[in-house]
């Protein structure tokens, strides 16, 4: 795959990987620090009883205090603001009016456009106590993102992202979803590279620096298939097991990479009730 500098090239998809300059990275930094924020606001809202749709409805209102637009608002027909993905859905689930349930986990999955910057993050959050098996699962899979981040460096590969993730992941008989993948980001919502979340180290693309993108595993505690319900938009675990997911955006550096998306209260690991 070859590489464009982002200033010279369409804003849209060409199948060539961007390299983006300090203004890009400036513009990524403050859309990734809206969206950590957005997500921050969710932290102290999530309990048992509140609603996703409440939660949808927070993060459309400061996108718009902030003069931000929700990227997924309208995205390919999706009506809502953000995602959010309730104990067995790995991703893409659709926000609505049934209550969250003490000992649920759910995914608030943020992306707001900042001056064209998209700003793309989501964490997972326990509802109430959740059970042990569910804590765990939540640390795997934030240690497994934070792994994969730390593998990025110039001159090291995507595979390498992917390859640091499974081999973290599996030792715990958990599993790594394969039908979702990270993305390129900037100022288009999906660009390339994809950033598959397993691998062989050395394999895929260079990564360079200027390049930005997410690493956001989705983690299963039982197989790592999965089925997209009828509404189009919901993927599910086939075999009803939980799933995780945290994301971040980031991008590579002269000396390894640079994380856009990291909370400013410390919100972006796992906390728990009953910690």
């Amino acid at each position: 795959m070859s590489y464009v500098e982002a200033a010279g090239a369409p804003l849209r998809k060409t199948g060539h990987i961007k390299l983006h300059g300090p203004e890009g990275f400036a513009g990524m930094r403050k859309a990734g620090q809206l969206a950590a924020q957005a997500l921050d606001l969710v932290h102290e809202m999530v309990e048992p009883g509140v609603t996703t749709d409440a939660i949808d409805r927070l993060v459309f209102d400061f996108a718009m205090d902030h003069g931000a637009l929700p990227a997924t608002l309208m995205y390919r027909g999706y009506r809502k603001s953000t995602c959010t993905s309730i104990n067995h859905v790995v991703c893409h689930g659709i926000p609505n009016d049934k209550p969250l349930r003490e000992g649920d986990i759910v995914n608030v999955d943020v992306t707001l456009i900042v001056e064209g910057w998209h700003g793309d993050s989501s964490r997972m959050y326990p509802v109430g106590e959740i059970p042990r098996r569910a804590e765990r699962l939540l640390d795997v899979t934030y240690e497994s993102m934070m792994r994969g981040i730390d593998a990025i460096r110039p001159g090291g590969h995507v595979g390498d992202i992917g390859a640091a993730i499974q081999e973290f992941v599996e030792p715990f008989h958990m599993s790594v979803v394969r039908d979702f993948c990270g993305h390129g980001l900037g100022q288009l919502f999906h660009d390339e590279p994809n950033i598959v979340h397993v691998g062989r180290r050395g394999e895929g693309p260079e990564l360079l620096p200027g390049m930005i993108f997410t690493v956001e595993p989705m983690i299963n505690l039982g197989r790592p298939h999965v089925k997209v319900l009828s509404d189009g938009w919901t993927a599910v675990t086939r075999d009803r097991s939980l799933s995780a997911q945290f994301e971040h955006a980031v991008g590579v550096t002269e000396t390894g990479c640079e994380i856009f998306t990291l909370s400013p209260k410390g919100y972006h690991k796992p906390i728990f009730a009953n910690a």
